[in-house]
C-alpha cells in the first residue's frame, strides 16, 4: 500500500533562503518532501499547478509575481494546497495572517518557530478541512488595502537579519543576533560568535552600512562590535581603551576616533 507523504513546494527570490528553509523542515518534518522550488512567482504558480503539492511556502515580495499574487491565483481555484506566507517585514502582514492564514514565517525562520508551524500543518492535514478560497480571498483583499493606505514613501532598507559565511568545508546561515564582532583581514571578514569562526566576503564599509548601528559598534577601523555582547572597559598600561566581551576570551583595541562611544559607559 503506498504511502501518501506531505509534499511542498518552496518559493524565495534569495537561493539561499529556500536551502535554509528545505534544511529546516528536513529536520523538523522529516516526512515532508520538498517537490521543487521556484525564484520567482511566476515559476511558483506553474509548478503549483504541475505539481498540486499540499502546502506552498510563499515568500511575499518575489520578481514577476508577488506571493500575494500567486496566492491570489490559487483562491481562484475550489482546491489549492495550503499556504504559509515567508515575509522580512511584519508591519503589514502578521496581524492577518494570525487571523486568516495557515500559517506566517518570518525569515529567517527559527526552529522553535517552524516547529510550531509543522505542529499546525500536521493538524490541518490530519483533520482535512475544507480549502476556503473564501477566507484566502478576504486575506488578500484586507492585505492589498492596508498596502494602498500605506503611505507611498521609498522603501527603507532593512538592516542585516542573518550572514551567510563559510565555516571549514560548509557554508552556514548565521542570525545576527549571535555574532559578538566582526573583523576584516586582508581578503576577508571574520565573524566571531560566542563559539567559533566563520569567514565571509563582505567588505567592512558594505558590512557597517547594512547593519543596525545602534546594535553594532565600530570600535576601529578593522572591527565592529555587537554592542549587547560588550561586558566592560578598561584602560590599558600603554593607555589604550580595551574591550572585554561576554563570551569571548580576547580584549579588543579601540581606536581613538571612536573612543567617543564609550563616554556613557
Amino acid at each position: 500500500m503506498a504511502i501518501d507523504y506531505p509534499t511542498a513546494l518552496i518559493a524565495d527570490d534569495e537561493p539561499h533562503l529556500r536551502d535554509y528553509l528545505a534544511a529546516q523542515l528536513a529536520h523538523v518534518w522529516p516526512e515532508l518532501r520538498i517537490v521543487a522550488s521556484a525564484a520567482n512567482g511566476l515559476d511558483a504558480l506553474r509548478l503549483a499547478d504541475e505539481l498540486a503539492p499540499s502546502i506552498v511556502f510563499l515568500d511575499i515580495q518575489m520578481p514577476g509575481m508577488t506571493g500575494l499574487d500567486v496566492a491570489a491565483r490559487l483562491a481562484a481555484g475550489a482546491h489549492g494546497p495550503y499556504i504559509v506566507f515567508i515575509t522580512a517585514h511584519d508591519h503589514y502582514a502578521v496581524e492577518a495572517f494570525e487571523h486568516c492564514a495557515r500559517d506566517y514565517l518570518l525569515k529567517p525562520a527559527s526552529a522553535e518557530r517552524l516547529a510550531r508551524t509543522v505542529a499546525r500543518l500536521k493538524a490541518v492535514l490530519r483533520d482535512k478541512p475544507a480549502f476556503d478560497a473564501e477566507a484566502l480571498r478576504a486575506l488578500l483583499q484586507q492585505l492589498g488595502a492596508k498596502l494602498d493606505a500605506s503611505p507611498a514613501t521609498a522603501p527603507v532598507a532593512q538592516p542585516l537579519q542573518w550572514i551567510r559565511a563559510a565555516h571549514g568545508g560548509e557554508t552556514r546561515l548565521i542570525s545576527i543576533d549571535e555574532v559578538v564582532y566582526f573583523q576584516s583581514n586582508d581578503k576577508y571578514t571574520s565573524v566571531y560568535l560566542q563559539e567559533g569562526e566563520s569567514l565571509i566576503r563582505t567588505p567592512m564599509r558594505q558590512l557597517r552600512d547594512g547593519l543596525d548601528a545602534a546594535r553594532f559598534w565600530q570600535i576601529h577601523r578593522s572591527i565592529i562590535v555587537a554592542a549587547k555582547f560588550i561586558e566592560a572597559t578598561h584602560t590599558d598600561f600603554r593607555g589604550r581603551l580595551m574591550v572585554k566581551l561576554r563570551g569571548r576570551p580576547e580584549q579588543l583595541v579601540v581606536s581613538r576616533n571612536y573612543v567617543e562611544l564609550f563616554r556613557q559607559m
